[in-house]
């Protein structure tokens, strides 16, 4: 029900009085939705990605749906692991990036099934761009996947994608 299918008794004045309710009440929420934007998740999805940042490292046909950032101490993202999946190879791939190449550094990017996974698909070493690529079959019914990634000291993991 939008303000125009409300009850007269809930509206005094139809006219300018309530398009300035509605104007402040969509600034208010705008607003709301910026201030809080950066701190909901850590994790986005592939439609947020910065642009060019995924290096498909996943190969030809894996379409990115989730990327998580790894922060360093000054909160600014030092790399990316990427969530990516092949509807033709039935499978889901994982890769950190760095976000600026440079000297060799210890990166690593793990894959696997939640709850039940215990043998994840793991790359990591010194390296210069990115670790991985890894990857895993579909998930069972009522498994999800779960992924980390970590450049030097920092990490960060999230979990979903589920069938």
């Amino acid at each position: 029900m939008d303000g125009d299918d409300l009850p007269s008794r809930h509206v005094t004045n139809r006219g300018n009085t309530m398009k300035s309710i509605r104007h402040k009440a969509a600034t208010a929420g705008a607003l709301a939705v910026l201030a809080l934007g950066g701190t909901l998740a850590a994790t986005t999805p592939a439609s947020a990605a910065t642009a060019g940042a995924y290096n498909g490292a996943c190969g030809k046909g894996y379409e990115v749906f989730m990327e998580t950032p790894i922060q360093s101490s000054q909160r600014t993202v030092a790399a990316t692991t990427y969530v990516a999946y092949s509807s033709a190879d039935k499978q889901w791939c994982a890769v950190t990036v760095r976000n600026k190449p440079g000297a060799r550094v210890f990166m690593e990017v793990t894959l696997d099934t939640w709850p039940t996974g215990n043998h994840p698909a793991r790359d990591a070493g010194s390296y210069t761009t990115y670790a991985g690529p890894v990857y895993k079959d579909l998930p069972e019914p009522g498994q999800c996947m779960t992924w980390s990634g970590s450049i030097d000291i920092y990490y960060n993991s999230d979990q979903g994608l589920c069938p």
